[in-house]
């Protein structure tokens, strides 16, 4: 299956549908002007919806946002929002309307959710813990794939699968790809082993930002909020760092 998807069904525009993106500019509409942002993992509890839900929850403070969850029936990015849309606290009353969730169960209906939702400034796509055609098509519509990797030489190991799926994806379009720590402890021999290990093994640029082992990432994820709407301030440098950082590689062509 693994070339398959990539000859036979892609995701990226045929010359019939770049017609159509033609004639859709035409119309004075934007064709494929949002933002979009993969979360990737083959392994699951690693922070993929932790990531998710708290630069979707940010980003939608600077503009509309779209979060897809394709991880169904997991949905826990789904279940997220809809515990925000009930929260009632002012700021979730304040920021929901420029918030957006939606879910895809398969890669067709992924690339027509995306298309769906042109109108955003970001998409946020919240990939399943697997190596599926979602993880290939996310790959392709993202303009930036991030992937959380866990403090172990576990995690770091079953990250390994997915780089060949990303060297894969380099063969149809361009991939922008970051590592992102999570539960990440700084200024310990064990962390230095393991980024030495990483940069080893998996040989992929890490952001500079990583997300410490915090009980308010569990507490967020469960409460409909960001971090950054709780009230521990390591937790809302960290979030802020990243939003910030995932914003200026958007802007970067490379």
């Amino acid at each position: 299956m693994g070339r398959d998807l990539w000859t036979t069904k892609p995701p990226w525009p045929t010359n019939a549908e770049k017609s159509r993106d033609a004639n859709f500019r035409l119309s004075g509409k934007k064709a494929m002007s949002a933002k979009t942002i993969g979360i990737i993992q083959v392994k699951g509890g690693v922070g993929r919806s932790t990531i998710s839900t708290n630069l979707a929850g940010e980003l939608s403070k600077q503009g509309k946002t779209v979060l897809i969850d394709c991880d169904m029936p997991q949905g826990t990015s789904a279940s997220w929002f809809a515990v925000r849309q009930q929260a009632e606290t002012k700021k979730s009353q304040l920021f929901n309307k420029n918030l957006v969730a939606d879910t895809a169960t398969n890669h067709r209906e992924l690339v027509a959710k995306v298309e769906q939702h042109q109108d955003a400034d970001y998409i946020v796509l919240d990939g399943p813990p697997r190596l599926a055609e979602l993880t290939r098509v996310i790959l392709v519509l993202a303009d930036l794939c991030l992937v959380p990797v866990g403090a172990s030489a576990a995690e770091i190991w079953a990250t390994s699968d997915l780089l060949a799926l990303v060297e894969e994806a380099k063969q149809v379009k361009q991939v922008k790809a970051r590592m992102v720590w999570t539960r990440y402890r700084p200024h310990t021999k064990l962390s230095q082993e393991l980024s030495d290990l990483a940069v080893k093994e998996l040989g992929l640029a890490a952001l500079s930002t990583s997300l410490g082992l915090r009980v308010s990432y569990m507490q967020a994820l469960g409460e409909g909020l960001t971090v950054a709407e709780l009230s521990e301030p390591s937790a809302k440098v960290e979030i802020k760092s990243l939003v910030e950082e995932v914003k200026t590689l958007l802007r970067k062509k490379r």
